[in-house]
């Protein structure tokens, strides 16, 4: 099962698996760092990624990272060897978006409680992943950040959970909330997209991460706006989650079938908060709402 690199490394995540090799050391020895908790027996992978040299040349003055695997995008530009790890959770994500069939991917964090999950989705800044690592550090369980997996067949959520790339403001907001310096990657700065550190999340949420769960609200977070909440109606909440899914074309019906009955099933609401904490604040409130409503349902 060897790669025709230098170095290279098995993650496996929920129900994913993958096989990392890159020209460098560097980057393989940060991601088994940052996945110190998680699986890293090797296996045969789902997806393969490997971080090369774009020529002979750059794997030595001035290097630089070209990401490359079972799937690619010719027109990605390279990032520099500092941004190694970057380049190797852009792969992962990339191999995911185009290659995973198995289960109706949404661009999506999820957290839960009492078997129940909170799916939340958004537009890049929204505020989606910092609010996800936030009610995971109070009291969640933590289902993933980047996608979320729902099962064509059964409804359920598998969880996900790789590390919440944390980015500019949210990186100091979760530094001041998390107080075990070790679950945080290395500080990668001058990305595309700022700067950019990882939070593994806690050893317990990857532990079980085999375990799915059911959903049970769906959010559409902003943050740095006023306070406001909207409830949703079934046909805004699918619209805005084909929008948010990467493989609902290609499941075909399956993928149809999935999300009509996850929006039937699943109450929505947008909501708009100005801080962490009054995010936070208003996901316990709505769940707390709904909740109730499914106590209601069980005594009848």
């Amino acid at each position: 099962m060897a790669l025709a690199m230098r170095h290279a490394c098995f993650i496996t995540v929920g129900p994913a698996r993958f096989r990392i090799g890159s020209d460098w050391r560097a980057p393989i020895d940060e991601l088994r760092a940052l996945y110190a908790d998680y699986p890293l027996d090797e296996v045969v992978p789902d997806f393969t990624v490997r971080l090369q040299a774009t020529s002979a040349l750059r794997r030595y003055v001035r290097p630089q990272v070209a990401i490359a695997g079972d799937f690619t995008l010719p027109d990605a530009l390279p990032l520099p060897l500092e941004q190694g790890l970057l380049a190797a959770e852009m792969a992962m994500n990339l191999q995911m978006a185009l290659g995973w069939r198995r289960h109706l991917l949404l661009h999506a964090s999820a957290v839960s409680r009492q078997g129940r999950a909170v799916v939340m989705t958004g537009l890049s800044g929204a505020g989606k992943s910092t609010l996800s690592a936030l009610l995971a550090e109070r009291g969640w369980r933590f289902l993933g950040d980047e996608f979320v997996l729902l099962d064509p067949d059964s409804g359920n959520i598998a969880p996900f959970p790789r590390p919440v790339s944390l980015k500019n403001q949210a990186i100091a907001a979760m530094e001041r909330e998390v107080d075990d310096e070790t679950r945080f990657g290395p500080v990668l700065r001058d990305t595309p997209k700022g700067t950019i550190r990882h939070l593994r999340p806690r050893t317990e949420w990857i532990e079980q991460m085999a375990r799915e769960t059911r959903p049970g609200l769906l959010l559409f977070p902003r943050f740095g706006f006023p306070r406001a909440v909207r409830r949703m109606d079934e046909a805004e909440s699918f619209v805005r989650l084909t929008q948010a899914s990467t493989n609902y074309v290609a499941l075909g019906e399956r993928g149809f079938d999935a999300l009509t009955g996850f929006v039937r099933s699943v109450p929505a609401c947008a909501i708009d908060y100005a801080t962490g904490d009054e995010g936070v604040e208003l996901v316990e409130r709505l769940w707390s709402e709904q909740g109730a409503k499914w106590g209601d349902r069980a005594a009848a």
